[in-house]
């Protein structure tokens, strides 16, 4: 199962209709929780999403708003009795911070700490770029590997059905019939978390070609020099990257 939960999408401070930032991403078994701002906790609970489904958080940025749910999060997640690790992803000059807030966290769960310092691959399949914020920031993208449709009329043509399709699907031939002769290529899915930035070129890597991308828009275009003087996108600007790939929903 594959999907976008949206916790919050404030900047800076929450109002009365819009939380803190937070995104819980169901990938395969996996829960990605992105940059959980104040009052995460109280939104996972409205949204049906439980504690136990978290299994990496991912922070952008320390930014309040982006990381002062935090204490919450994993002490609920204590609280519920986690078991499996937790991985928490984030930037490295940010880690005095991320300490603070682990530390002011009900202890028992098992979270392992990964810090980054450049771009590249963080986990499998989990990539980092820079972004350009007024403190270290990064984006986030996770990608699938591509792989390959199976065609039914090829595979009934070739002769190939029950458990012998699970095989040629692991082994790549069977009795003489390869993969590639019953099936197409079939592309990847992917997504792209950008937040906090001015645009950039790591801003663009990450966006290009993905499935869904979740991007912030802090300023409209009639305060686009509010926008360059903090670093952030507006509207327009985030409109003008390359579109992202057209293809089925996240599924």
């Amino acid at each position: 199962m594959r999907q976008l939960v949206i916790l919050g999408t404030a900047s800076q401070v929450p109002t009365r209709t819009r939380n803190h930032n937070g995104y819980l991403l169901r990938w395969d078994g996996e829960g990605f929780l992105f940059d959980p701002g104040e009052g995460t906790q109280r939104q996972m609970i409205h949204a049906g999403v439980s504690a136990n489904q978290i299994t990496r958080i991912c922070l952008t940025h320390v930014h309040g708003d982006h990381c002062f749910g935090l204490p919450g999060v994993l002490s609920r997640m204590a609280l519920d009795g986690v078991a499996h690790p937790v991985h928490l992803h984030y930037p490295a000059s940010g880690e005095d911070t991320v300490r603070s807030l682990v530390s002011v966290s009900s202890p028992g769960i098992d979270l392992r700490l990964h810090p980054h310092g450049a771009g590249g691959t963080v986990a499998e399949g989990l990539d980092v770029r820079p972004l350009q914020h007024r403190i270290e920031t990064y984006g986030y993208r996770l990608a699938e590997p591509d792989g390959r449709t199976l065609l039914a009329e090829r595979l009934a043509a070739a002769g190939v059905s029950g458990p012998d399709v699970g095989r040629l699907q692991r082994e790549g031939t069977l009795a003489g019939v390869r993969l590639e002769d019953v099936s197409v290529p079939r592309p990847g899915q992917g997504f792209a978390f950008v937040m906090d930035t001015a645009p950039c070129a790591g801003a663009e890597e990450l966006a290009d070609g993905v499935d869904l991308l979740v991007a912030e828009s802090t300023f409209s275009n009639d305060d686009a020099g509010l926008a360059r003087q903090y670093r952030h996108l507006t509207a327009g600007r985030r409109g003008s990257w390359r579109q992202v790939r057209a293809s089925a929903p996240l599924s």
